[in-house]
């Protein structure tokens, strides 16, 4: 399981022209889900994107988690960060996991972020979505399970 994480000033989803979600400052988290994840990754990537020190405390220094900011979430899922760069000029897909699989742990991604108490906001799933956001710093980060 992998994410991209951006830190953000505001962000938002927007699906056949409206506006399904938006967020002001926190994470724009892009999901990619693998063959062969589980909830053990969902729980450990969870963590680390719950948890990941990359806003300014009073010192101007990367010491605090989006929760300490009393941030939100923005979750998306994008299959796309699974896909296999190493050769050609065309990306492959062998290593996404199944669309049911990846539902099914995006799904529980959002669910746990939301028992953790986080305010989240999210895509959806398998949608052609356009996605905007103000990435501020930019602080942008490659996590993994």
């Amino acid at each position: 399981m992998k994410a991209l994480i951006q830190r953000v000033s505001e962000a938002s989803v927007r699906v056949k022209g409206e506006t399904i979600s938006a967020i002001e400052q926190g994470l724009v988290v892009l999901l990619g889900v693998e063959k062969g994840d589980s909830s053990a990754d969902v729980d450990k990537l969870l963590h680390k994107v719950s948890h990941y020190r990359i806003f300014s405390d009073a010192e101007d220094k990367m010491n605090l988690n989006v929760q300490q900011i009393e941030g939100s979430l923005l979750i998306v899922s994008q299959f796309t960060l699974a896909a296999d760069t190493k050769k050609g000029l065309r990306p492959g897909f062998s290593t996404a996991a199944t669309p049911v699989l990846a539902e099914e742990l995006y799904e529980e991604f959002i669910t746990k972020a939301k028992i953790q108490e986080i305010p989240v906001g999210t895509g959806e799933f398998g949608a052609d979505m356009q996605v905007s956001l103000i990435n501020d710093g930019p602080v942008t980060f490659w996590l993994s399970s």
